[in-house]
């Protein structure tokens, strides 16, 4: 009894030391972090920096609640530790049929365009993938080592996508949280596409709303009103430029026209921002102008991006969408961001590809010929 109690109380000691250098570690990671990210939030890297963090800081986590000695809480914590697991794990298993719901809603309620059924398609390709998957294990061994081999290397490069679809929702996530700072001399408003060709969109005028919030705001703390760019040129099937029609909305909605400058040659994003800071630096009475930009909440990292590229220090302030509306809509973001970065995307695809299924494929091949039997089974991916 005495040796036990004596063994409790120096692990004890012993986690209670491990905590206190991991609990080192944790604060140094956030540090890390915060550095990296308050720099410029505008980078993927951040997302990776915060998640080794928080791996950190679960662990520490871990560790104190272990160094308490107290069994029921080290129970109890322990059981909502796997309760969370299991509810992750049911979203994961089951995120075919909630992007299925997802889907049906948005049929119901949006405009049955390409990038609205964005949640239908990945729903119906999982579906297919698990099917495809449950037919190769069941006949991996009618085909021959070397095939097998190479199929190896799909699931690798399916995790490869699903890391780094994590990563670009965690710096979605912490772009929100950016410090606003009502400091700035110009707002610029996103454009987006009109109805019937001349009025602004529920989507679009949220976005005029928060930046005339913004601004109102600012003005309320004692400090200048900002002119506000509204940013967007016209469409083939729009009646007026994008940023005539989001000036009038607000006007109506009460913004001063003395304030209101357009911008309305752009296109795409990227021109959004560059031709705003082309606007901003012909402006002679502003020294180091503050900037703000405006677009809806799921697309504020992207376009954050965007106006790194174009050389415009400005950070996003983000518009609140409707729930149902953002699976679709962050798909799309993340989509976008990929192919921003296709070409490093693909040299690791393939470097994930040569080394999980060439080098293994060549040696099914050395070891065993071109046998048609299969020895080695197809790895079974769950979903």
């Amino acid at each position: 009894m005495v040796n036990s109690e004596l063994i409790t109380h120096d692990s004890q000691l012993v986690l209670r030391q491990v905590s206190i250098y991991w609990g080192l570690a944790t604060i140094l990671l956030l540090a890390l972090f915060l550095f990296f990210w308050l720099k410029e939030p505008r980078r993927l890297v951040n997302g990776i920096l915060f998640t080794i963090f928080f791996v950190a800081f679960l662990g520490e986590l871990a560790v104190l609640i272990f160094s308490t000695g107290n069994t029921l809480f080290i129970v109890v914590m322990g059981a909502i530790f796997v309760l969370l697991v299991l509810a992750l794990a049911a979203v994961s298993l089951f995120a075919w049929a909630l992007l299925l719901w997802n889907a049906w809603v948005v049929w119901r309620r949006e405009s049955h365009t390409l990038a609205n059924m964005l949640t239908l398609l990945l729903g119906l390709f999982l579906i297919a993938l698990w099917l495809v998957n449950l037919f190769m294990a069941s006949h991996s061994k009618f085909l021959p080592d070397w095939v097998n081999a190479l199929l190896s290397g799909l699931p690798m490069i399916g995790i490869y996508f699903g890391l780094c679809s994590f990563n670009f929702l965690v710096n979605l996530i912490l772009y929100q949280f950016v410090p606003k700072r009502y400091r700035a001399n110009y707002l610029i408003v996103l454009g987006a596409g009109l109805i019937n060709g001349d009025q602004v969109s529920r989507l679009l005028g949220a976005r005029i709303d928060r930046a005339i919030r913004f601004a109102n705001k600012q003005v309320a703390k004692g400090r200048p009103a900002p002119k506000i760019i509204f940013s967007g040129g016209q469409g083939p099937d729009e009646k007026l430029s994008e940023a005539r029609a989001m000036a009038d909305y607000a006007i109506t909605h009460g913004w001063d026209p003395a304030l209101v400058v357009l911008e309305d040659k752009s296109r795409n994003t990227l021109e959004n921002m560059k031709f705003s800071k082309a606007i901003i630096d012909a402006d002679q009475s502003v020294t180091k102008p503050n900037v703000r930009f405006f677009s809806n909440n799921y697309h504020t990292f992207r376009a954050g991006i965007y106006a790194r590229m174009a050389g415009l220090s400005a950070n996003g302030v983000g518009a609140a969408t409707r729930m149902y509306f953002l699976p679709n809509a962050i798909i799309r973001e993340f989509v976008a961001i990929f192919l921003m970065n296709k070409k490093r995307h693909l040299i690791w695809i393939l470097i994930i590809f040569f080394f999980c299924s060439v080098l293994l494929a060549g040696f099914s091949v050395y070891s065993n010929g071109w046998g048609v039997a299969s020895t080695i089974p197809l790895p079974k991916i769950n979903f």
